[in-house]
């Protein structure tokens, strides 16, 4: 430790500072630094809470559905449903990180995804309990899950420096394709669910001030469809630009090795 405190004196490589484990296993000398340090564990401990919530999830609906095979389907929401809910809750903090700068992100698609995972989740599953038995509500947490189970594992390891190009290709490929399914499924949950809003009226009111005018819900839903897909897009868009980038950077860091 008296070796790594007077290497730190001395200066380490800008690459090496700001890993999570240099940070934590040397004391910071200044206040800067602690302060970096700090933003650093909590980092770390979110991601963490989030990769063990939905580690938890996906394997609790692996394990039902590998035990009762098709009945599963139908309990789904109520095995995992209230982790599910903590875990997006939480993703709201996300968009806090990166309008603060201390992750390193585009905010526009991670709050399309944060925003569109949560009004689907609350406004249309939680709200309507026939809803939370379809099939489709399984198919869309996988979903989900394998996104998140992507990303948060690869943040991880960025955070304390140990990135692999394995999982650097996962994060920025294969959720590519995975995240264009589960918005289809997005849009095939909603359909399902207006029958539900259009039969026992929920979110649908009636303004009597200033003017009298009624609020629909499902004519809401149906113009909501194409905000979803233009917000796929942007996202998609996004994300094969971060895929370029991050790329181009491991080649050549692999090319200065």
């Amino acid at each position: 430790m008296r070796e790594m405190s007077t290497s730190s004196n001395l200066g380490f490589p800008k690459a090496q500072e700001t890993t999570l484990v240099h940070h934590l296993l040397i004391r910071p000398s200044f206040p800067g630094e602690m302060r970096l340090s700090i933003r650093l564990a909590y980092l770390f401990l979110y991601n963490l809470l989030q990769f063990c919530g939905h580690t938890w999830i996906f394997a609790n609906m692996t394990a039902r559905f590998l035990t009762f095979g098709g009945d599963a389907l139908a309990d789904t929401f109520y095995a995992v449903g209230v982790v599910m809910s903590l875990c997006q809750l939480l993703s709201v903090l996300e968009l806090f990180h990166i309008a603060d700068g201390i992750e390193k992100a585009r905010l526009l698609p991670r709050f399309v995804q944060v925003m569109t995972r949560n009004f689907l989740l609350f406004m249309v599953i939680v709200s309507q309990e026939e809803m939370q038995s379809k099939p489709v509500v399984c198919a869309q947490f996988y979903l989900w899950n394998i996104l998140d189970l992507l990303r948060y594992p690869h943040v991880l390891l960025c955070l304390m420096g140990t990135d692999s190009f394995g999982m650097l290709w996962a994060r920025y490929t294969l959720s590519i394709p995975i995240y264009i399914v589960s918005v289809i499924t997005e849009g095939i949950t909603i359909h399902q669910s207006l029958p539900y809003f259009e039969s026992l009226g929920t979110y649908s009111f009636q303004l009597s001030l200033p003017v009298s005018a009624g609020i629909y819900f499902p004519i809401l839903l149906k113009a909501y469809l194409p905000l979803l897909a233009v917000g796929a897009c942007v996202t998609v868009w996004h994300s094969l630009r971060a895929r370029e980038l991050r790329l181009e950077k491991w080649n050549k860091k692999i090319k200065r090795k």
